[in-house]
């Protein structure tokens, strides 16, 4: 990471940041930007792949899908305990907070890691795509027998990167309820990943 810090995309991203938080409201707070990374990237087993922070006020904690505890659980969430529940019987968080999954080994990650207030998508195609490919590069590069969840075309474009070989992919519509019913609902992807971590001998997800 702290190599991809000194590259010119990089530089040019920090400076259209920093104006960006000077003159608008920008989600997560500068200081939950990078939320998602205190999951020891050695020690990840899944990661769950995103599109952009929540656009709510207070909703956006750095974590793909996550809010505080204080905060309603957002639709899309409310669809992925809806299919935990339909897939392995029940989910085991009784608020929208994600970090059970972050201590687990559960990468959170957002393709796009900042938003402008009610402004869905209005940080793509800043610098932040660049980013979490090299970060999905070196995942995919330095560990063995990962699970990738790719929710949502964002996601899925990121494909690419990884090596169905070694890890195991598993990929489907967003859970917003724009599109939960297009194919999210019904992927099973919770009972699909532990059987693989299992597999490979790995402790299984308490989702």
């Amino acid at each position: 990471m702290k190599s991809e810090f000194d590259k010119p995309y990089f530089k040019e991203l920090s400076e259209f940041l920093h104006a960006e938080y000077e003159t608008k409201t920008i989600f997560p707070k500068k200081s939950l930007v990078f939320s998602a990374f205190a999951t020891d990237l050695n020690e990840v087993k899944v990661v769950i792949l995103g599109q952009d922070p929540y656009h709510t006020p207070g909703a956006a904690e750095g974590l793909a899908f996550s809010v505080p505890n204080s905060q309603p659980i957002p639709p899309s969430l409310i669809n992925i305990y809806k299919e935990i529940d339909d897939d392995i019987g029940h989910h085991n968080n009784k608020t929208g907070s994600l970090r059970n999954w972050q201590k687990q080994g559960v990468l959170l990650l957002n393709t796009v890691l900042t938003v402008e207030a009610h402004k869905a998508g209005s940080h793509r195609g800043k610098g932040w795509e660049i980013f979490t490919t090299e970060v999905i590069k070196y995942l995919n590069e330095a560990r063995p027998h990962l699970v990738f969840i790719l929710w949502g075309r964002d996601a899925r474009n990121k494909k690419p990167l990884i090596d169905s070989s070694k890890h195991l992919i598993l990929e489907s519509p967003h859970p917003s309820p724009l599109s939960a019913y297009a194919g999210f609902f019904g992927s099973k992807p919770f009972s699909k990943c532990n059987k693989f971590l299992k597999e490979n001998n790995m402790e299984p997800i308490e989702w």
